[in-house]
């Protein structure tokens, strides 16, 4: 923050302000910053992606500041309750979201909304990005994306798919599959990408959308069939796994990020602060390796980067959302 000199003339009679007044036990705050403990809000259950992530900055952040960092979760509504929350919360930078490209989404599909992502929130950075893969139980007898569109064609075929929740990036993929493929593949909403890998590998759903990162480990074990990415390009994790592209759905790409945002109103140096210290952890040797064992490729975006990327992807999904005629209350 750029300093002010004020003679002692003018200070003894300058009057104090509204907005001196207002300024004085902010500047105050991020000069002291932080003092008490920090918490980052996950908007959906333990064990996912965000959870991951979250728990990664937790950790570094903790470490280097010495400062307790707190993870809270609170689930549920296509992860716009733990979104909400920290809209509402003090911006006084010891309240953040661990937000994701669901909320962009959520921003083009929901008709009702208790908060406005740009309005109400503030970008810190986006912090990594983790495809997304199109995976289905070891006993589904398919093998491809040929077969599994085939299979989910055939007329006694009733094939349902889960996601993270209505108004969410794995929603939309599995609306757009559909589009794409001409199947009338049935949703299926959780409350979190753990829940649903639960029943995925327990034949209540046939189908999911989910990041690699959620997902990866039950790949390993064999529990789960990858078929194809959602991405451009294939994952460095899942190597041998074609993408949507090149199984014959031209132009299919969406990928699912997550990042770090404040309370709208939270000073700028102590978002700076925050956006700093991720960036540099992201390019510790470490904090690669666990990201890449979870499929996530690190990112460390500018606070300006992540804006004019919420920016479009709102713009981008709503177009999507109006084009499948997808829309939640």
């Amino acid at each position: 923050m750029k300093s002010i000199s004020i003679s002692r003339r003018h200070l003894v009679t300058l009057p104090l302000t509204a907005g001196a007044l207002a300024l004085a036990p902010r500047f105050a705050l991020s000069q002291a910053y932080p003092n008490r403990p920090i918490k980052i809000v996950v908007p959906s259950p333990p064990g996912g992606s965000t959870d991951l992530l979250a728990r990664v900055v937790a950790q570094r952040v903790q470490s280097a500041w010495g400062q307790t960092v707190v993870v809270e979760y609170k689930p549920g509504a296509g992860l716009r309750i733990g979104a909400e929350a920290v809209a509402k919360s003090a911006p006084d930078g010891y309240t953040f979201l661990m937000a994701a490209v669901h909320h962009t989404i959520a921003q083009a599909v929901y008709t009702k909304r208790a908060y406005e992502l740009e309005r109400d929130l503030t970008p810190v950075t986006i912090m990594a990005v983790v495809p997304n893969v199109l995976i289905v139980p070891a006993t589904l007898p398919v093998n491809n994306i040929k077969e599994f569109i085939a299979l989910a064609k055939s007329p006694t075929a009733k094939l349902t798919y889960g996601s993270t929740g209505t108004g969410t990036a794995h929603h939309i993929i599995g609306e757009q599959f559909n589009d794409m493929a001409g199947t009338s593949l049935l949703h299926v909403p959780y409350r979190g990408s753990a829940p649903a890998l639960t029943d995925l590998m327990g034949g209540q759903i046939q189908v999911m959308f989910d990041t690699i990162a959620s997902c990866l480990p039950h790949i390993q074990s064999g529990k789960l069939k990858p078929l194809a990415v959602a991405t451009a390009k294939r994952s460095l994790a899942l190597p041998n796994v074609p993408t949507l592209d090149e199984a014959g759905l031209t132009g299919f790409d969406i990928a699912t990020w997550f990042g770090l945002m404040a309370p709208a109103g939270t000073p700028a140096d102590i978002v700076a602060k925050m956006q700093a210290e991720v960036t540099s952890m992201l390019s510790n040797s470490d904090v690669k390796a666990q990201l890449a064992q979870a499929g996530a490729e690190p990112v460390g975006s500018t606070t300006q980067q992540m804006a004019q990327q919420i920016r479009s992807e709102v713009q981008r999904f709503s177009a999507l959302a109006k084009k499948i005629k997808l829309e939640a209350e």
